[in-house]
């Protein structure tokens, strides 16, 4: 049985709607996206060559990768373009108490 941690990612005025945090928790890298209010956690690492995710660019729900441009939907973990196939972002559960919000993982 895989026991979850509840990690705190800091205050909701830390992470304005539309912005992105890179945390580590649990020996993962995650990023933490606020979209309309809303929060989302994901993998921080491409799946196609290993950038770091939170060095590019959030524009609505779709983060796009520094380096290869490949782009996803932050609030599913799907990929949305990349010239070929590749896997998807894990995905976390985020929680908000009071005006602390929390990470799963």
């Amino acid at each position: 049985m895989y026991i979850m941690s509840k990690i705190v990612v800091g205050k909701k005025a830390d992470i304005p709607s539309g912005k992105m945090v890179h945390i580590e928790a649990g020996g993962k890298d995650v990023l933490v996206t606020n979209i309309d209010d809303n929060f989302y956690a994901m993998s921080d690492i491409c799946t196609h060559a290993g950038a770091n995710l939170h060095e590019g660019e959030l524009n609505g729900k779709e983060v796009t990768c520094p380096w290869h441009g490949s782009k996803w939907d932050v609030t599913t973990g799907k990929l949305i373009w990349f010239p070929s196939k590749i896997k998807d972002e894990e995905t976390y559960k985020v929680t908000v108490e009071g005006d602390t919000v929390y990470l799963e993982v």
